[in-house]
């Protein structure tokens, strides 16, 4: 055997090491027992920036930490002295970040996202769950499911207090700063739990004032009649082409994404809309057949790490209750009534039929 055979067979039938002794203290310090702090000394002026990235303005950025705009101003440009990098140009029409700052700022947000959850976090595990749980989930969901079921729920847990918040980005929980989310697709992050639920499910509706002024749409006069249309519905994806195939044989009288405004204008008369099934419990909606369904898979999305927590999972377990095909209106197949009083309390309240 050669010599340089030799070394290869020690090499391979050897056990790796580590070439340290790693049980010596002075090579496992942690980072917390190093007393220098590698960011500086502008921990105070991070959370000044934090607040002009969000508000993009010197002045509400002001108001939002109870300062001066001459404070904030200050601290930006302490900041960036410091960290040798130009984060923000300033103007007379609001604040804009540059490369480096958007960087500074996601990163800022990440943190100040998991300060929040450790502050809320401190009881979590006792019997009285208490602390804010923040959850997206859309006007139209939230209000007709999620805030009437809150009632019975706070008195269950009286210390636990739910933020429902409408969601700034469908597609990402952590944008929305929340803990959970009820989202339309499944999320691929290893840090996020992704649970399947019901279906949402929408049809074409008109309202009886709309149907006695031009008739009832069917599928031969449909070119005939008017459209409510909506940004959220023009999306390219084929699961919304029934509808945008439907809306380009009539006329369009109006735009809203909002969905209560949405809905209200639906229920004013000025078009045929696009709305979810339980609002057929309203006396004054005609359902329409016109060969367009478009049913839409809920997620219960929520950050792994926050399950943990006793008020996250308790949240959690209610929406997954609420929202699950066991509801009526979220079964696969769509359904236009719905005999299980818990489901129905929101949407009478909404549109005042309660007995």
């Amino acid at each position: 055997m050669t010599q340089v055979a030799r070394l290869v067979s020690l090499v391979s039938d050897s056990t790796p090491t580590h070439p340290f002794d790693v049980d010596s203290p002075n090579l496992k310090k942690r980072a917390i027992d190093d007393e220098k702090l590698l960011s500086g000394t502008y921990w105070g002026e991070l959370r000044t920036f934090l607040a002009i990235a969000k508000s993009k303005s010197l002045t509400h950025a002001a108001e939002n930490l109870n300062t001066s705009h001459t404070t904030v101003g200050r601290e930006l440009r302490r900041l960036q002295d410091r960290m040798g990098a130009h984060l923000a140009v300033v103007s007379k029409s609001g604040v804009k970040l540059t490369e480096r700052g958007q960087t500074l700022a996601q990163a800022l947000l990440r943190f100040d996202q998991e300060m929040f959850a450790i502050t809320n976090d401190l009881r979590a595990e006792t019997r009285s769950a208490e602390g804010v749980v923040r959850v997206s989930i859309t006007d139209g969901l939230g209000i007709a499911f999620l805030a009437p079921a809150l009632v019975d729920f706070k008195l269950k847990y009286p210390k636990l207090q739910v933020h429902i918040k409408s969601p700034g980005n469908f597609q990402n929980l952590r944008e929305n700063q929340t803990d959970l989310m009820i989202g339309f697709a499944s999320e691929r992050d290893q840090d996020l739990s992704s649970t399947p639920l019901g279906y949402l499910q929408f049809l074409p509706i008109a309202c009886r004032n709309y149907v006695e002024r031009h008739g009832l749409p069917t599928r031969q006069s449909v070119g005939q009649h008017f459209f409510v249309d909506s940004e959220i519905y023009a999306s390219q994806n084929p699961l919304w082409s029934p509808w945008r195939k439907l809306v380009s044989q009539g006329t369009i009288s109006g735009f809203a994404d909002a969905s209560i405004t949405y809905g209200m204008m639906v229920k004013s008369g000025l078009g045929i809309g696009l709305l979810a099934n339980y609002t057929t419990i309203e006396p004054s909606v005609v359902p329409l057949d016109l060969d367009c369904c478009v049913s839409i898979g809920l997620h219960l999305v929520a950050i792994k790490e926050r399950l943990e927590s006793k008020p996250v999972r308790v949240v959690a377990d209610l929406l997954r209750e609420l929202f699950s095909p066991a509801n009526p209106w979220f079964d696969r197949i769509m359904n236009l009534e719905c005999g299980d009083s818990r489901f129905n309390d929101g949407i009478k309240r909404l549109f005042n039929l309660e007995e």
